[in-house]
């Protein structure tokens, strides 16, 4: 695991480019990381993913304590859910992308499997993605929520909200929430044109091939 210096600026590094390709805007999203020694790297309420500084993120020992930082994000119960429930989630991600956030409030949005099979990708990042419903920013029943799912997704999508993604380190998370981000964005493109998505046999091959998280 990278020292925890190196961590800090990886996350603002990401954040940063995130938030200049208009994938999170102003003040909201926020991201956060696992430490060497069990704690978190948390981006601070109310500041920008443009601007973010590696010194102010909000620092958490093992135990959940705020030692140094900032105020963290008040988003931290659905963080801390996906590492309660998810031994493997070295990082987690929330933004407000805008394609996700209007599929996300189509009438016909799939609540179990909120992205159609378009393209192998978004299948071996994210499994399959579960569209919860709409809470108050803030509210830990979101948390609640994610818990429920028992650690069985890699990610949620908050309806009229955003996407929350984790991964296994701060890159492999960012990297997993822009996918998520495109094909959502090539679902509202292609709606209404009865694109050909891939087959059931072929979205097997992919999560056999893959080793893909997929809960049937």
């Amino acid at each position: 695991m990278v020292n925890e210096t190196k961590l800090r600026e990886h996350i603002c590094l990401l954040a940063k480019s995130l938030f200049d390709r208009g994938l999170t805007g102003g003040s909201t999203g926020n991201i956060s990381a696992r430490t060497s020694d069990g704690g978190l790297l948390v981006s601070p309420t109310g500041t920008s993913f443009g601007r973010l500084d590696p010194a102010r993120l909000s620092r958490f020992d093992v135990e959940r304590n705020l030692i140094s930082g900032d105020e963290p994000t008040k988003e931290m119960s659905l963080h801390s859910a996906f590492y309660d429930t998810r031994s493997t989630a070295g990082a987690v991600v929330h933004l407000h992308s805008c394609h996700s956030v209007a599929l996300s409030m189509l009438p016909d949005a799939n609540t179990d499997n909120f992205l159609p099979p378009l393209t192998p990708y978004s299948i071996m990042k994210l499994g399959k993605v579960k569209l919860l419903p709409f809470f108050l920013p803030g509210d830990p029943a979101m948390g609640k929520a994610v818990r429920g799912l028992a650690g069985k997704r890699t990610a949620v999508m908050l309806a009229n909200h955003g996407p929350v993604v984790a991964g296994k380190d701060v890159e492999a998370a960012c990297n997993a929430v822009e996918e998520l981000e495109d094909t959502a964005r090539l679902a509202l493109l292609t709606r209404g044109m009865s694109p050909l998505a891939l087959t059931k046999e072929q979205i097997t091959k992919i999560v056999t091939h893959f080793d893909v998280e997929w809960d049937d």
